[in-house]
């Protein structure tokens, strides 16, 4: 087990690695996205208060999952590479927080575009709302510390740090909507309890967080690879992939 681990931080090895299954993870989103989409838009029936206005959860709640998973893998990255000063961990946060950034800002659209109809408004500073605008602006504080140094190596550690001090924010958005009374609504659905909405309804919705999944992971192989060759430029596995002696 640790010489597999080892050998997935080796920077060449992961290289090789994700140009494998980057294109597969891609094509494999991309059929589950369209069948999600399928399910949600067309098999789906109208809800019986909001009717096809609820449609939007298709985007909306698989965008809010996803702006929080990436953070904690950002979190989780950022603590390895704080720990085991794991260069590919911090590759990896710095890969991954441009698409968490904008899964964040597209679950907060679509929540205002949902929330004119039904509220009556496009934004309250509701506490679920106001906590989710926070976690953007958690994504581009790393982005902009990251790139605020010189030198790659204090850019990852002060990004790593605001990385992990900002998680405390990720249970603060679940929780909100118990915590507090919101105008947000509560969960209708999750993993693992009951629903409170129709198996028509919320199997394409697990369907399409599969296919956003299945996107991240490959749109951050690919970014993966942009990080390594910039960072590794100088070491000669680097030089010869790009053909100089």
């Amino acid at each position: 087990m640790f010489v597999w681990f080892h050998k997935l931080a080796s920077p060449p090895y992961f290289y090789r690695l994700a140009g494998r299954l980057a294109p597969w993870l891609a094509w494999a989103s991309l059929i589950v996205i369209l069948a999600g989409l399928y399910g949600g838009l067309w098999l789906a029936p109208p809800d019986y208060q909001q009717g096809d206005g609820f449609r939007i959860i298709y985007v909306h709640v698989p965008s809010a999952w996803m702006s929080l998973f990436i953070y904690v893998v950002m979190a989780l990255a950022a603590a390895i590479g704080l720990i085991w000063r794991m260069k590919l961990a911090h590759a990896v946060s710095a890969a991954a927080a441009p698409l968490g950034a904008a899964f964040t800002f597209l679950a907060l659209v679509t929540g205002s575009l949902w929330g004119k109809p039904m509220w009556g408004t496009y934004w309250v500073w509701d506490a679920r709302l106001t906590s989710e605008l926070v976690l953007l602006f958690l994504y581009f504080g790393y982005l902009a510390l990251h790139r605020a140094f010189e030198d790659q190596r204090s850019g990852d550690r002060a990004g790593a740090i605001l990385a992990l001090v900002g998680i405390v924010n990720v249970p603060i958005i679940h929780y909100s909507v118990k915590w507090w009374n919101t105008l947000h609504q509560g969960p209708t659905v999750f993993f693992g309890a009951r629903a409170d909405i129709a198996p028509s309804m919320y199997i394409p919705l697990f369907i399409m967080i599969i296919g956003f999944m299945l996107y991240f992971a490959a749109f951050v192989l690919k970014r993966l690879q942009v990080e390594i060759l910039s960072r590794e430029r100088h070491t000669a596995w680097v030089q010869e992939l790009a053909g100089k002696p």
